[in-house]
């Protein structure tokens, strides 16, 4: 009978341990750390080259170029992603019922630059529009950019009505949170009236344009600690810019059509 419960203690010894490994095997495995996503330095030289690549000048630290372009080794590296708007002529790339029609079936246009809006109006086009330009940051990320800008973002004031500050948001929500999964800050281009939203929608810092020119500079640099990329196109901007905030943001004048050396229109100062 001793031999017995011996024999019995024993198994169920080895059954309390067998279900504690099993339990131990069943504790969720620690997550692995996130990896960090790198906003840009603060106050450092900037050259916005979206009109074509070019070595940058001895002072740029931070160089914004188009996701088409290659990475300047040793600098931050922003890629610019048009996101809200399709880039003219690439219409045809798109489903057609992801780009926006108004009440006569007409795309509507940002007349400025021929580019068709794309249509936000509902979850599942966002989820799709979004679809395709998480491909572009992946290059971004493929690259070596640290960071994207999505243009655009205030396509919704060129809509005819038709887009509302929410959907513009509800995309750019989405876009962030891909780039963080990719490892990769995400900037706010423009739109100064949703500054304030920044962190809810998940931006990093902002990239403006003539903030200096049009008195908006200060919104950007209180939602974004001063974390903000300022490209002014007139002297007068860049007076202004420099003046209030040339000690704390980064700013480059760039001509218009953000030409290379060696172009008629090359303009690039700096504070």
């Amino acid at each position: 009978m001793a031999n017995r419960r011996i024999v019995l203690i024993g198994l169920a010894v080895v059954v309390v341990l067998a279900a504690g490994l099993i339990v131990v095997n069943q504790l969720p495995k620690a997550s692995e750390p996130a990896a960090t996503i790198e906003a840009p330095p603060l106050h450092a030289g900037l050259d916005y080259q979206l009109g074509g690549p070019y070595p940058p000048a001895a002072d740029v630290k931070v160089v914004v170029r188009d996701r088409t372009a290659p990475i300047v080794q040793g600098l931050y590296n922003v890629c610019y992603v048009n996101a809200f708007q399709t880039q003219p002529g690439e219409d045809g790339d798109w489903d057609q019922d992801l780009l926006l029609r108004d009440g006569a079936g007409k795309l509507v246009i940002d007349e400025d630059w021929d580019e068709p809006l794309l249509d936000l109006r509902t979850a599942d086009k966002r989820t799709r529009i979004a679809a395709k330009l998480s491909t572009w940051i992946d290059g971004c990320a493929a690259s070596g950019y640290k960071a994207i800008e999505p243009d655009n973002y205030d396509s919704y004031t060129r809509s005819k009505g038709l887009l509302t500050p929410d959907h513009a948001k509800a995309l750019l929500t989405l876009l962030a949170e891909h780039a963080h999964s990719r490892s990769l800050a995400i900037g706010q281009k423009n739109t100064a009236d949703l500054a304030a939203d920044r962190k809810t929608v998940g931006l990093d810092f902002a990239v403006s344009e003539e903030c200096g020119q049009y008195d908006e500079c200060a919104t950007y640099a209180e939602a974004f600690a001063d974390n903000v990329l300022v490209v002014e196109y007139t002297a007068d901007g860049l007076r202004k810019a420099c003046t209030a905030f040339g000690g704390r943001l980064s700013v480059v004048l760039r001509d218009r059509e953000v030409t290379a050396p060696g172009s008629p229109t090359y303009i690039r100062r700096t504070c």
